[in-house]
């Protein structure tokens, strides 16, 4: 017995050791033992269902766990966006966020049905999307300061067109008028695709258009390109410069996605997320696929995607009660 005696002490304490360890840390450590669900408030197809579907194969890989992706579209990205707030904490439910539902909308609506602020934890923005102010050939300005000089000359009398009232075609344009006190008249479309007919055959003068939707009829010659609307170059088109450089300084507005998840998530998930996140949109591979949508990648911290959300929410808001724009 006095050979038991030390093995019992020893195991019992390890018993004790075990089970002092509360349960949340357990299921932390063993994080992911399920799949995880990624809600992308858009349909499947384009730039912002494939960063969902890059994040859930990246996570299969590195995690052995299957990442879900479920499209939710609708209602300019609200329907999507308010299922995932209202989801468990718990890191098996995230959400691909993009500019509209996280810092347009709340400007534009009286009463959203979720905060963009409150009900989710940031993890990490993705990519980013740059525009570029492109103008029909019948338009006799070839740069930024003559499209300018142009409107200035004509208030009202160049137009541009909308894919719908809040969205990045109609915002960004708005925040060109405003930094270059020009008057330019919207058309406003249902979608990018009417758009983009009504500027081929030059019913429209001008837009700026995400790069995927522009950049293939500026190289088929059918659209001028005067600039990029981000504050650096654009690697898609590293020779046409920025708006900001061109006589409009300050100017940068681009689409983004980001990956939140619902409020309360634990920390050491939220950790473990961004670990991966920033292992997966490091592989070549999918950053060059990405760059085939015109997406670039541009990975922050958390605290680095809070800020900017902060920022970009405090400039669109801005922009929307200057414009005057409601929604439709």
């Amino acid at each position: 017995m006095r050979h038991r005696a030390p093995r019992f002490v020893t195991m019992a304490a390890a018993f004790l050791a075990v089970t002092s360890i509360p349960v949340s840390t357990l299921a932390q450590d063993a994080y992911p033992s399920k799949p995880i669900k990624i809600i992308a408030s858009a349909p499947p197809g384009g730039a912002y269902d494939f960063v969902a579907r890059a994040l859930a194969e990246g996570l299969r890989v590195s995690t052995g766990q299957p990442g879900v992706v479920e499209n939710k579209p609708g209602a300019g990205g609200m329907i999507g966006t308010e299922a995932a707030a209202r989801s468990a904490p718990d890191g098996y439910t995230l959400m691909v966020g993009s500019t509209g539902p996280f810092s347009v909308t709340p400007s534009l609506y009286a009463k959203l049905r979720y905060d963009p602020v409150k009900d989710f934890v940031p993890i990490a923005r993705i990519v980013r999307i740059p525009s570029y102010l492109v103008v029909h050939p019948s338009v006799p300005a070839k740069t930024v300061q003559e499209l300018i000089q142009l409107a200035r000359s004509q208030p009202g009398k160049l137009t541009y067109a909308s894919s719908g009232n809040g969205l990045s075609q109609h915002t960004n344009v708005e925040l060109f008028k405003f930094m270059t006190n020009t008057d330019i008249l919207t058309v406003t479309y249902k979608g990018s695709g009417p758009a983009n007919i009504d500027l081929l055959s030059g019913q429209v003068n001008m837009m700026i258009e995400l790069g995927p939707q522009a950049l293939p009829f500026v190289k088929a010659g059918r659209l001028r390109v005067l600039g990029v609307s981000t504050a650096t170059r654009s690697a898609a088109m590293p020779d046409v410069p920025t708006i900001a450089e061109s006589g409009v300084p300050g100017f940068d507005a681009f689409t983004w996605f980001a990956l939140y998840a619902p409020a309360g998530t634990p920390a050491p998930i939220v950790q473990k997320l961004h670990g991966e996140v920033v292992k997966i949109f490091s592989n070549p591979e999918v950053v060059n696929r990405l760059a085939g949508f015109g997406a670039e990648v541009a990975v922050t911290t958390p605290d680095e995607l809070a800020a900017f959300q902060a920022a970009e929410t405090k400039k669109w808001s801005e922009v929307i009660k200057r414009a005057g724009i409601k929604p439709e």
